[in-house]
């Protein structure tokens, strides 16, 4: 399956960073409906490649990252912040990383710290393009060292 050839994590020994790539279509889904994050990654570089070949006016998709509980009010939210603000509302607090809408052939990468997810919470990505995330969503899933044995990431 694609999906693990796609998934690329790794952990640069000096920052503990750990990089993930994630596969948007123009059939409108994610590739990976799951993204593991190691338990001793600090942070995380999310690159969204969007492997189509329409335009972003078209068929432009982004990753937004926030608690499984706000992404529909999130996603809501963005649609009437518009396409100028890549269907998220600005300083919305309840986002923790995103990236911008792109279209087919280009990426984009968004950086942010597991210090800000909160280990009795899960998270959720989608695309917050209007329609998109009915069904472009997918679990981050991570446990954090200071976390008990299983991670507590409820289904979406």
């Amino acid at each position: 399956m694609w999906a693990t050839g796609l998934i690329f994590l790794a952990r640069m020994a000096a920052a503990d960073v750990c990089q993930v790539t994630i596969e948007a279509t123009d059939q409108m889904r994610f590739e990976e409906q799951t993204l593991p994050v190691a338990s001793d990654c600090s942070e995380v570089e999310v690159t969204l490649r969007n492997t189509g070949k329409l335009p972003a006016s078209v068929m432009g998709h982004d990753w937004v990252l926030t608690k499984t509980s706000d992404v529909s009010s999130v996603a809501n939210a963005g649609m009437g912040a518009g396409a100028a603000n890549n269907y998220q509302k600005p300083g919305d607090k309840r986002i923790v990383a995103s990236t911008k809408i792109i279209g087919g052939g280009e990426s984009a990468t968004a950086r942010f710290s597991l210090g800000l997810l909160d280990p009795k919470d899960s998270y959720t990505y989608f695309c917050s393009a209007p329609g998109h995330a009915s069904i472009m969503k997918g679990r981050l899933v991570y446990r954090p060292s200071s976390a008990p044995p299983v991670a507590r990431n409820e289904a979406m």
